[in-house]
């Protein structure tokens, strides 16, 4: 499991640098991407919660 979260987490770290390099070049950010960053976050999210209630 602390895998599977180190690899969403390096995932969502490089989505960002995409989208950071985007305005950087003036460019807006596309609405979708913002479900995507959402989705990643909700990923991190459930992977935690899930490797709390596990570890207990």
């Amino acid at each position: 499991m602390l895998y599977f979260l180190i690899a969403v987490a390096v995932l969502l770290l490089v989505y960002a640098g995409v989208l950071v390099s985007f305005l950087r070049k003036g460019r807006r950010i596309p609405p979708a991407a913002y479900l995507v960053l959402a989705g990643l976050n909700g990923l991190i999210l459930a992977g935690v919660i899930t490797w709390a209630v596990a570890s207990r």
